[in-house]
C-alpha cells in the first residue's frame, strides 16, 4: 500500500445533496426545509434545545444528586495494591509513580479491601480503622 493509492472504502463517502434543482431532483421548490417558519429562512438559527419558548426538556427534568468538585483530586487505595508498590516508604508521590493512583490525585487513604502480607511502612497517607489494623497486623506502620 502507497499514500497514493489510498482511498475511502467504497459508499463511504457520499455525494453532496444537491437542492434546488427541480422536481425531478426530488429535492426541489423548499428544497427540503418544509413550508415558510424560522427554520426555511435563510439565516433561520435556533440554539440547540430550543423549543419556541416552551421550557426545554433539558430544563424541565429535575437535577438530581450532588457532584463533589473534590472527587477528582482523591482516591483509595486497597490493601493488595500496596503489595505492587516497590518501595521502602509508601507515599503519595510512590502510588503515583506506580501508576495506582492518577497523576492528579491530591489525598489518598488506604481502604480495608484485600489482603496484606508484606510488612509496610506508610507516610502521609490516611486509612481506614480496619486497614491500619490490618497494616500493623502484618508487622507494618503509619506515620502522618
Amino acid at each position: 500500500m502507497r499514500l497514493n493509492t489510498i482511498k475511502p472504502s467504497p459508499g463511504s463517502k457520499r455525494p453532496r445533496l444537491r437542492v434546488g434543482r427541480g422536481a425531478s431532483a426530488g429535492q426541489g421548490k423548499t428544497c427540503g426545509r418544509g413550508v415558510k417558519g424560522q427554520r426555511a429562512r435563510k439565516g433561520g438559527y435556533h440554539k440547540v434545545g430550543f423549543e419556541g419558548g416552551q421550557m426545554p426538556l433539558q430544563r424541565r427534568m429535575p437535577k438530581v444528586g450532588f457532584r463533589s468538585a473534590l472527587k477528582a483530586t482523591r482516591a483509595e487505595v486497597r490493601l493488595d495494591e500496596l503489595a505492587k508498590v516497590e518501595a521502602a516508604v509508601i507515599d503519595l508521590a510512590a502510588l503515583k509513580a506506580a501508576n495506582i493512583v492518577p497523576a492528579h490525585t491530591e489525598l489518598a487513604k488506604v481502604v480495608l479491601s484485600g489482603a496484606i502480607s508484606k510488612p509496610v511502612k506508610l507516610k502521609g497517607l490516611g486509612a481506614t480503622k480496619g486497614a491500619r489494623a490490618a497494616i500493623e497486623a502484618a508487622g507494618g506502620s503509619l506515620e502522618a
